[in-house]
């Protein structure tokens, strides 16, 4: 039987952790012992629904013991498709700043942003098509033609977005691990080893991880291909429920042997406990009140 003290705690280092031993005896998976994790899927410029989220979240938690470590994981493509890109980037940059235990995961969404402010010119239209164009328009810009400038629409682009957020988001790492399960965008290459993935595939991968049945060496939670509820395998839980689109984000909950589903409701939208800890600019701050889940900076 394996020791919960073996379990490998979150890791933050792009992948580069030991995968966990194997399971044995048919024992059910675990996170870390004493880790209590929220995985939330795809945001897609929903901040709507990310601020619902974050307080059903904030509810399940507290109808539970205190945990000995709490992570909020963001599995990537924060951005994009939906209306409110700059407010979810502006909360969550607010957020990171000012609490600790969250971790936001690179998507193949944000590396596009990334490329295009890099000077990818041959990005730019792709990117329209698939949701920059609600992100840009979050900014205040208009959407990129292709009568338009490219290099000074770039420019334009560089102006509008925060050099604080960009810097910020060039240092999110692909991945996280906690005991059984790891944690990243889209997936994993099957048969190589978790500390072997490649950028590409952690944030683009699709068919390939999805039609495998086999051991991954953990369970693998990951957003990126939408699912009409959460997709629960083996080897895998696929949390992204097409939230832009269905008004379901989708949170996963797992603590020791334990797992649970968060998710919001577009008939039955959650209200603030505290309307006034809920104003713009606040809520990053106060969001989970005088038992926060995660703890403030000092």
């Amino acid at each position: 039987m394996e020791d919960s003290s073996s379990r490998q705690p979150l890791c933050r280092s792009n992948c580069l952790a030991r995968s966990p031993s194997k399971r044995k005896g048919g024992k059910a998976r675990a996170t870390a012992a004493g880790e209590r994790i929220y995985a939330i899927g795809d945001i897609h410029g929903r901040y709507d629904l990310l601020r619902d989220l974050l307080r059903r979240i904030e509810q399940h938690s507290r109808g539970l013991p205190e945990p000995e470590a709490l992570h909020v994981v963001l599995l990537g493509d924060v951005i994009d498709r939906g209306p409110n890109s700059a407010e979810v980037l502006d909360f969550l940059w607010d957020w990171s700043e000012n609490t600790t235990g969250q971790i936001m995961l690179m998507g193949n969404h944000e590396e596009m942003l990334l490329r295009v402010l890099d000077g990818e010119l041959r990005l730019l239209r792709p990117w329209m098509h698939v949701g920059g164009k609600e992100t840009v328009e979050s900014f205040g810009l208009e959407e990129f033609h292709r009568r338009d400038n490219p290099e000074k629409f770039i420019a334009a682009l560089r102006e509008a977005i925060p050099s604080k957020i960009v810097e910020w988001l060039r240092k999110w790492p692909l991945c996280a691990q906690s005991g059984d399960y790891y944690f990243c965008h889209a997936g994993v290459r099957p048969k190589v080893p978790l500390n072997r993935q490649k950028r590409n595939d952690l944030m683009w991968i699709r068919d390939e991880f999805l039609n495998y049945e086999g051991d991954h060496g953990a369970v693998v939670v990951h957003g990126h291909s939408i699912s009409p509820g959460v997709d629960i395998r083996s080897n895998r839980v696929g949390i992204d429920t097409g939230a832009y689109q269905t008004g379901v984000l989708t949170a996963l909950y797992v603590e020791d042997e334990a797992r649970d589903t968060v998710a919001t409701d577009p008939d039955q939208p959650s209200e603030p406990e505290n309307e006034a800890a809920d104003t713009e600019g606040q809520l990053a701050g106060s969001l989970f009140g005088s038992q926060p889940l995660l703890g403030r900076n000092t």
